[in-house]
């Protein structure tokens, strides 16, 4: 079994996107054993309505989702903790078990077209950090995550 915890400051939207498309991507590897994904924040604030919206364009739903604080996964020996935001990076505890750490930057969609952005603004910043990290989660399972190959036949 491979697990892997993906980290940023709330846990509202970009763990919560790497979360489902980490999760995607590796069951569509059909990798050589499992592979668990967790998100956790250190200060969650719930999940975003629209994260839930722009992973729903891509057919990915999101909507029973939690919002943890990172104390909740102490307990789980991670092969692999990712952050996802620099304050996450700064802040990350200590896990005495972790495998390897990574760190991918991405921008606060909710942050991007400033607080007073209209609708329209907000939701095309969410669907621009979502395509960003669908691309580094696509990536990094094809990197990380062991597969099947089938035999050679010669």
């Amino acid at each position: 079994m491979k697990r892997i915890l993906v980290l940023c400051s709330g846990n509202s939207a970009r763990s919560q996107i790497a979360q489902a498309y980490l999760h995607y991507f590796a069951d569509r590897l059909k990798p050589t054993e499992p592979v668990e994904v967790y998100s956790a924040g250190i200060k969650p604030k719930g999940v975003n309505p629209l994260a839930i919206q722009v992973l729903a364009e891509d057919g990915i739903d999101i909507a029973h989702y939690t919002s943890n604080p990172v104390d909740d996964y102490r307990h789980i020996p991670f092969d692999f903790v990712l952050t996802v935001c620099d304050k996450a990076r700064e802040q990350c505890p200590f896990f005495p078990a972790v495998g390897q750490r990574f760190h991918q930057s991405f921008p606060e969609p909710s942050h991007m077209k400033g607080q007073n952005a209209d609708a329209e603004a907000k939701l095309t910043a969410f669907r621009e950090v979502r395509d960003m990290i669908k691309n580094y989660s696509q990536e990094f399972i094809s990197n990380h995550i062991a597969v099947n190959k089938p035999a050679s036949t010669h």
